[in-house]
Parts: structure tokens; sequence; C-alpha cells
């Protein structure tokens, strides 16, 4: 069961408040980790490649982390659904069109200062050494808003999925409420199928359980994608007793290993190949896949182990969570100015990841922090 902290702050839920710090990170971790996989060249060096494959593979549960956080903390929906939508969707809408604009613009904007578009990519990773800098484009990337991201606006993607399942939860909130414990487990097991699919499409064929080129809803379409981690958060927080640290170490590490063992090969195999495709190249970092599943499980559980008592962590972990959208909105222009720091510093390769990411984390969450303490009207709408 949940349990909220002893501290001052007795309404919080300490451990959520650190997952989700853990999660925010990883993501701006994973972002930083991009320059080292995301092309042929980067690849091809020899030191990016193994760098690039150990941390992006660890990285792998942030995704799953939010949406599970999102399952434990919003199951079941207790509000009507007008109320509910509104609540939800507003918070994230607004401050997802400011953002999406900003980053439109800013290729448009570079041109205006005079500066050479190569900069788009020193601050882009997967934007074009000559990417456009005109205003059309960016008008015309700023219209397409509603319907798609780019590679401007790569974070974003999380959010059109979250918007999707904000609209989702209240109905699948209404089966989660009559749902005994058996059913919940029945769904998972399917779930946990439905995570070897990506797989079995690309060693076997795409065209399994139903699916052919004019049907692309097969058997397990309607257990699958990331409305499984909503209730496995739930199901872990509400339905599973919690362990004593011997047995969650016990169970953790084992399954992190096996996860991540499977994700680290798999995605050396693939990117071996300087001609694999895109999709190829992510198949092994999939969010919805058994092996990013088993490492995520474990450092859910891992972290609810965790207790701070003491009302200076309790408070800063509350910050980082009040501040989080906002971190995570802000953070992408954040990346190239802090490996151009960290090149500056002379990091090494080795470390050169985890550096850049915490200098962007701690630049995003100051910038954000400073709207919310000085003008907090302001910073609902542009941060949530």
């Amino acid at each position: 069961m949940l349990q909220a902290s002893s501290s001052s702050q007795p309404h919080r839920i300490v451990w959520v408040d650190v997952l989700r710090f853990l999660a925010i990170f990883m993501v701006i971790c994973i972002h930083c980790a991009d320059p080292f996989n995301v092309s042929p060249e980067a690849r091809s060096n020899p030191e990016f490649n193994f760098w690039g494959s150990i941390y992006g593979s660890f990285l792998r549960p942030c995704v799953p982390l939010f949406v599970m956080i999102t399952g434990l903390l919003l199951l079941p929906v207790n509000m009507p659904i007008q109320s509910f939508y509104k609540k939800r969707l507003l918070r994230i809408a607004v401050p997802f069109l400011v953002w999406s604009v900003l980053y439109n613009l800013f290729p448009w904007i570079t041109g205006v200062l005079g500066l050479s578009s190569a900069v788009i990519a020193d601050v882009f990773a997967y934007a074009s050494p000559d990417a456009s800098q005109s205003f059309g484009d960016a008008m015309t990337n700023i219209a397409l808003i509603p319907f798609k991201f780019n590679v401007y606006t790569v974070p974003m993607w999380y959010l059109y999925m979250l918007i999707g399942l904000y609209l989702y939860m209240p109905f699948f909130s209404a089966w989660i409420e009559k749902a005994n414990l058996s059913q919940k487990k029945i769904f998972l097991g399917i779930w946990g199928i439905t995570l070897f699919l990506p797989y079995a499409y690309a060693f076997f064929s795409q065209e399994l359980f139903g699916l052919c080129a004019w049907n692309s809803f097969g058997t397990f379409y309607y257990f699958a994608g990331f409305n499984g981690y909503l209730l496995l958060g739930y199901y872990l927080a509400k339905d599973v007793k919690e362990w004593n640290w011997v047995k969650t170490v016990g169970v953790a590490v084992p399954l992190f290993a096996i996860g991540y063992i499977v994700t680290y090969i798999g995605f050396k195999s693939i990117t071996a190949n300087p001609d694999c495709t895109e999709q190829e190249m992510e198949m092994f970092f999939l969010y919805c896949s058994p092996n990013v599943v088993l490492m995520t499980i474990a450092v859910f559980l891992i972290i609810r182990r965790i207790r701070f008592t003491s009302p200076g962590w309790v408070s800063l972990f509350s910050n980082i969570t009040k501040c989080g959208l906002g971190i995570y909105l802000i953070h992408y222009f954040m990346v190239g100015f802090s490996y151009g720091i960290a090149n500056i510093l002379s990091i090494p390769i080795s470390v050169k990841i985890p550096v850049t990411a915490i200098i962007a984390f701690a630049v995003s969450w100051g910038v954000v922090a400073f709207f919310y303490r000085f003008i907090p009207k302001v910073a609902k709408w542009i941060f949530g």
C-alpha cells in the first residue's frame, strides 16, 4: 500500500517523488545520449558506440516509470469524466502548445540572429546540419502541432501519448474498480505477451495474429501499449504488499540484470550494421518490450523501499515534482548548451552523458523553480 511520509508533509508519498525525480533525470540522460547513438557516424566511433550503448540501455525504464506513477496516483478516477478531462488535459495542453511553438520557432530565430544553420543541429540532435531557417517552414511545423511532432520537438511525443492515456483512463478506471486481483493479473499476463510482438514481427513475420496490409488490429492489439504500465503501477502499489530489503534486492537485481543484458546485447548487435534503419536501431530500446519492463519493475521495487524523514529532503523532492513537467518541457533546449559546457571542461567521453545531464537538469530546474518562486501565475500556464 502507499505510505505517506511521517515528516512535516504527511500528505506526500515521498518515494513517489523520488521515483519521479529519477524518471525525469533518466529522460534527460537519454537525450544527452542521443548524440552518441543517433547517427551512423557517431555509432562508428568505438568509444561513442560503447558508452552510448552502455548508458542508452541502462536508461530505458524512464518513460515506463512516468506512466506507472500516473497509474498509481490517478487510478481509479474519482471524479466526473468532464472534471477529469478539464483538470488533467488543460494542465498539459497549454504548456505543450507554448513549448512546441518555441521549439519550432528556434530555427527561424537562429536565422534572424545571423547564426549558421549548423547551430540548430548542435541544439537538436536529430536536426539536419542544413536545417531550414525560414519563417514559412516554422509556421508549417507550428500548424502541424495538433497532429505530429518533429525533429525539434522530439520530447513532445510523450505528451501526445499522455493525452491519449488521459482520454482512456476514465473508461479503464471503471474496469479497475470492478476487477478482482485475478482479473488484473490476467490482463497483465496478456499484456506481457504483447511485449514480445515487436520481436516477433521483426524476426518472423509482419503478418501475425491477423495483421496484414489492410488490417492493423491483430489479436492482442487491445491489450497492447502503455495502458499496461498504468495498470502495473497501480497493481504493484495497491495490490502487492511491500517486501523487506532482502527480498526486494533478491528479486530486483536479477530482473534488472536480465533486462539490461538483453537490451545492451540486442542494441549492440543491431547497430553493428551501419546501414540499420531507425526502426531496427530502436527495436531493443522500445519502452513496451519485455526487457525494458523487467528493468522498470526492478527500479520501481527498489525505489518503493526508500524512506526520507528529513523535512529538507522531503521538500527538495516535492519541489522537483512541482517543477517536473516544466523541467521536462524545457530540458531539450538545455542539452546542446550543456554539451558545450562539458566540451569546454574537457569531460571524458565515459562520463560525458551523465555530466551533461546533470548540467541540463540543474539549469532546467533552476529556471522553472525561479518562475514558480517569483511569477507563479505565469509559471502555471507555461510549465504546467
